[in-house]
């Protein structure tokens, strides 16, 4: 799986408007990187951004599927990249609202999540326990 550096280019280019953006290549393919968080992944020329519950019904909705990954048992799914559709690389503003969605997705699951409960610490001894 290659990357070609026209379409990381072309990647850069569209994506400019949201900030500093890298690309940094990784096991075959290339994250893409704003704001601290890994927000899109690139394979054999195709985008794949990040969704959550908030956006994953409008990539299903428009016949996205999520990511791939064949290994020697089986296929991997990642339920969490779905590839954008192809016709929204000709309209760089839908394009662009799109990527700023992925972005916020990626903001949204690195944010500390509060409704976690603290697991009980009975596993731990303290120091005179040891003894």
């Amino acid at each position: 799986m290659t990357i070609s550096a026209e379409f990381q280019s072309f990647l850069a280019e569209l994506l400019a408007p949201l900030g500093t953006v890298s690309i940094r290549n990784m096991f075959g393919g290339a994250g893409i990187y704003c704001r601290g968080v890994m927000f899109g992944l690139i394979v054999a020329d195709k985008l794949y951004l990040k969704v959550d519950d908030e956006t994953r019904g409008e990539y299903e909705n428009a016949g996205s599927k999520p990511f791939t990954y064949d290994m020697s048992k089986g296929q991997r799914v990642f339920p969490s990249l779905h590839e954008l559709p192809a016709h929204l690389f000709d309209e760089p503003e839908i394009f662009l609202d799109w990527a700023r969605k992925a972005l916020d997705a990626a903001l949204r699951a690195r944010a500390p999540r509060t409704d976690r409960r603290r697991r009980p610490n009975s596993w731990r001894r303290s120091p005179a326990q040891f003894g």
